[in-house]
């Protein structure tokens, strides 16, 4: 095993990539007197939402993930962000070094209503470390572990990944339908000259409120 240290310095999102990826740059540590060739960590990303606070308005949106706040006690646990793998490069005592985390806008899945309900305040992540490393030594180049109780913790402002998705999705969001569901909106835009889907989905919700609104007499 080699003793290294692992510490998240900060954030950010890519602003040139193919899809929404977030850069996560770290500092790594290691004994003053060893040389690293080289290694390759493997790094798993966590949130632990229980370590913040919610708006009323964060704890609605919240309950299609969690449930009910009366319920989180049992029900809110550590939500997997992303395993990711990098190339350790070569150091003596410290280096700083870069994840590339990519990332989904899908609400279907429970990560991705998260992000979506937060309106501010920070995103308690936590780092999981993991690898192998190449040393140094008199004898040659030696293969050592990197600890499995490596970690690190940071806070990430939750507008980082607002921007993050306004930078590749302005002002938009993800939503999966069915393929009968889709070719029926389809239909329905062409059939009422709506010039987009959301244009679409926006007045059949109007529609609705509207009948809502005025129920008919009995």
């Amino acid at each position: 095993m080699l003793e290294l240290d692992f510490t998240c310095l900060d954030v950010q999102a890519q602003r040139w990539a193919a899809a929404p990826t977030l850069r996560v740059r770290l500092g790594v540590t290691g004994p003053a007197d060893v040389r690293v060739h080289a290694g390759v960590l493997t790094c798993q990303l966590r949130i632990d939402p229980r370590a913040r606070d919610y708006t009323d308005a964060e704890a609605q949106k919240l309950a299609c993930v969690f449930g009910e706040p009366s319920r989180w006690a049992a029900s809110m646990q550590q939500l997997q962000f992303a395993t990711v793998t990098a190339m350790l490069p070569g150091f003596t005592a410290r280096t700083e070094m870069e994840l590339l985390v990519p990332c989904s806008y899908d609400l279907e899945v429970g990560l991705g209503k998260f992000f979506h309900a937060l309106s501010g305040g920070d995103v308690p992540l936590t780092l999981l470390f993991s690898g192998t490393v190449f040393v140094a030594t008199a004898a040659g180049v030696q293969v050592a572990r990197v600890p499995w109780d490596r970690e690190a913790n940071h806070r990430m402002p939750a507008a980082i990944w607002r921007d993050l998705m306004d930078l590749y999705f302005p002002d938009s969001a993800w939503i999966r339908l069915r393929r009968d569901t889709t070719d029926a909106l389809l239909r329905y835009q062409a059939r009422h000259a709506v010039p987009s889907a959301d244009a679409a989905l926006a007045g059949l919700l109007a529609d609705r409120q509207e009948e809502a609104a005025c129920p008919v007499p009995r």
